[in-house]
């Protein structure tokens, strides 16, 4: 036996002593979503006592009843604050983001973009993937069975140079999907020159939009990073209809019970009202106004998020506190300044196994290759870490246990046993 051979043999005894350990403690930890913890749904439980039967219902009119599409003035007010756009180009809906996203889509599948043909009269459509990227994304895009396409990103976002090309050429391709803020899993912040090219970007399909899902727009952890407006900025090379941008509150108040609401340009949500008319008479009013009532103003909300800050903080520390202590050399990973997520590359063709390994032992982490679309990570090597949900403590845990599955997996590989 060589020596390398040799040292991968002893190293792989002494991480599957150390994995026998962790399976008999007989753990059952879940890492596998970014969830809010209980202390963080609890920041918000004073929204259920700003609308009592005693409090006054009426803005515009009252928001008990019927009518009102694309949300309340109060709520246009403060989301477009918080977006930094006019009220005018902002809707105010229902709960959540992922559901304004599916509807737009499944609207310009069915009735087309602003007056073109339906993409279901177009033939085979396609869309860009900065990978890795948001599952959900993935799994909508692939339902209505459009072609995705792999965009490898960088530390300043998707790479341009690619987007620029691929779109330009290709009159079939029709959208992409983009978390532009603490991106969903790396953390990464679009630089200023990354979303200024997205602005300036000439496509060959006039009925191509960039979904710009701003989902962590003000959940910074360690610092707030800019990202300069989309909307905006798309303004200066006449292509704000080229944009739909997405936000809700679903981190910031409840999951499931939060409001989301969208910015595009004044024509492009002209279009949407149309069919949106068609499928409700309005949204949850109340929500929204309880909402408004709740943080008062932009600056309410930020106030908000820096405890949301507080709590996460030692999450993340501890997360990357374990890598560093334990991965240095084997595996590489971002240090996010924010977001819900800390993206892992581990040796290539071990991200399966060690996702196995971990759960065999009690610890649930998202499925290796969710970040790709159709599951398909090419390399095998990336999985996502939610540090958000458990106890510092069990987090500690957690990530031990993923470390050693990790190692595992990887000596099982070079020893010849997988």
């Amino acid at each position: 036996m060589k020596k390398t051979e040799v040292i991968a043999e002893n190293a792989y005894v002494e991480q599957l002593a150390r994995y026998e350990k962790y399976k008999a403690m007989g753990l059952k930890l879940d890492m596998s979503r970014g969830k809010p913890s209980k202390a963080q749904l609890d920041l918000s439980n004073g929204l259920f006592d700003i609308l009592t039967s005693k409090s006054d219902f009426t803005g515009s009119q009252d928001y008990r009843n019927y009518g009102i599409l694309d949300g309340i003035p109060e709520a246009k007010k403060l989301f477009a604050e918080l977006s930094g756009v006019k009220e005018s180009e902002i809707m105010v809906l229902g709960n959540a983001s992922l559901s304004i996203m599916y509807d737009t889509l499944q609207r310009a599948m069915q009735f087309g973009v602003c007056g073109n043909k339906p993409f279901n009269e177009q033939g085979k459509i396609k869309w860009l993937c900065p990978v890795p990227g948001y599952d959900r994304h993935f799994a909508i895009t692939e339902l209505f069975g459009i072609e995705m396409i792999n965009v490898p990103m960088t530390e300043s976002g998707p790479d341009m140079d690619m987007i620029e090309k691929l779109v330009s050429a290709d009159e079939q391709i029709k959208g992409i999907w983009c978390v532009p803020k603490y991106s969903n899993p790396q953390g990464i912040v679009y630089s200023d020159e990354t979303v200024r090219r997205f602005a300036a970007l000439k496509p060959k399909a006039a009925d191509f939009r960039i979904y710009w899902d701003n989902a962590y727009m003000v959940h910074y952890v360690t610092e707030d990073v800019k990202l300069l407006n989309l909307l905006n900025t798309a303004k200066e090379y006449g292509n704000e209809d080229m944009v739909y941008m997405f936000g809700s509150t679903s981190k910031i108040t409840f999951a499931g019970g939060g409001v989301g609401f969208m910015a595009a340009s004044e024509n492009n949500l002209a279009s949407l009202r149309k069919l949106m008319g068609i499928q409700t008479i309005g949204y949850d009013k109340l929500n929204q106004l309880a909402h408004v009532r709740f943080f008062k103003n932009a600056q309410g909300i930020l106030d908000h998020m820096d405890k949301h800050a507080a709590l996460m903080r030692p999450k993340f520390e501890k997360v990357l506190e374990i890598l560093s202590a334990e991965m240095d050399g084997f595996a590489s990973w971002n240090e996010p300044k924010g977001g819900f997520f800390v993206s892992v590359d581990l040796p290539e063709g071990t991200a399966k196994r060690t996702v196995f390994l971990a759960k065999e032992a009690g610890v649930v982490f998202t499925g290796a290759g969710a970040t790709y679309p159709y599951k398909k990570d090419p390399s095998d090597s990336n999985v996502r870490i939610a540090p958000s949900m458990p106890p510092v403590e069990e987090l500690a845990i957690a990530m031990e246990v993923f470390c050693c599955a990790a190692k595992l997996a990887y000596f099982e590989k070079a020893t010849g046993r997988i």
